[in-house]
């Protein structure tokens, strides 16, 4: 009766744990049981209300400067941030800079806000250029991997990237259902869900991290019978035999 309950034992552990595989953690995969997306093109990000910019102008005309503009030369050309001014968009999508009123950037790519910026001020400075970059170009992250916030370093940083920034994803998190809180260009936000695993996820609607996108992944429901490599797997086994062992020991 003893030997039939310790194998009973045995097999309820083998049942109830297993490892990790490269099915299950691997990114990047072609295979036919994984989601296949379609790929889009790449959307710029349009400014919107409550957004924060920083802005500098670049001119020969030292009255520039009262519009927080600086003289062309070479390190007028950069856009930094530091003891700079930030100017959020006001709801009816204007901003308001030194002596020039309601300038509509609202809904506008960063280029095109730009060229309405420098539009509205060649009336007063003939050769400004207008340099803009937007002041809250962060995204961030909850769960399993990580709560932080990470600046987007370049234009089209993909997802890829992004988790290159937070140390990956831990073995326990969920690459099934990620989630992406994404505000949209109305000021509402949308939940969109994803598998991070396939290769099609490259161009897809998926791939790329823009202002403002909160990352969460989940821990992996399954994560409470799996154990992370076989190492775990065989020191598991170890300790139950000698638990068992133990057991008969006693008898």
């Amino acid at each position: 009766m003893l030997k039939k309950s310790f194998y009973i034992i045995i097999f309820t552990v083998f049942a109830l744990t297993s490892c990790y595989t490269y099915r299950d953690k691997a990114l990047l995969q072609t295979s036919n049981y994984l989601p296949i997306y379609d790929s889009v093109a790449f959307k710029a990000y349009h400014l919107r209300p409550n957004d924060a910019i920083i802005y500098r102008i670049i001119s020969v005309d030292e009255s520039a400067k009262i519009f927080g503009g600086t003289s062309n030369n070479a390190s007028g050309l950069g856009l930094g941030t530091d003891n700079m001014i930030t100017y959020r968009i006001y709801q009816d999508g204007t901003i308001d800079i030194p002596y020039v009123k309601g300038i509509k950037i609202g809904g506008l790519t960063l280029p095109d806000a730009e060229k309405e910026m420098q539009r509205r001020l060649r009336s007063i400075i003939p050769d400004a250029t207008v340099k803009i970059a937007l002041a809250n170009n962060n995204f961030y992250t909850v769960g399993d991997i990580g709560n932080s916030e990470f600046y987007i370093y370049k234009d089209r940083m993909n997802i890829f990237q992004a988790l290159a920034q937070t140390g990956l994803i831990n073995v326990i998190g969920d690459r099934k259902h990620v989630k992406i809180l994404r505000q949209q260009p109305d000021g509402s936000s949308k939940v969109i869900e994803f598998d991070l695993r396939p290769k099609s996820i490259i161009n897809s609607e998926y791939y790329y991290i823009y202002p403002n996108d909160v990352i969460y992944v989940r821990r992996d429901p399954q994560s409470f019978y799996k154990v992370q490599n076989f190492g775990a797997t065989l020191t598991l086994i170890t300790s139950t035999f000698n638990f068992l062992a133990t057991i008969l020991l006693l008898k």
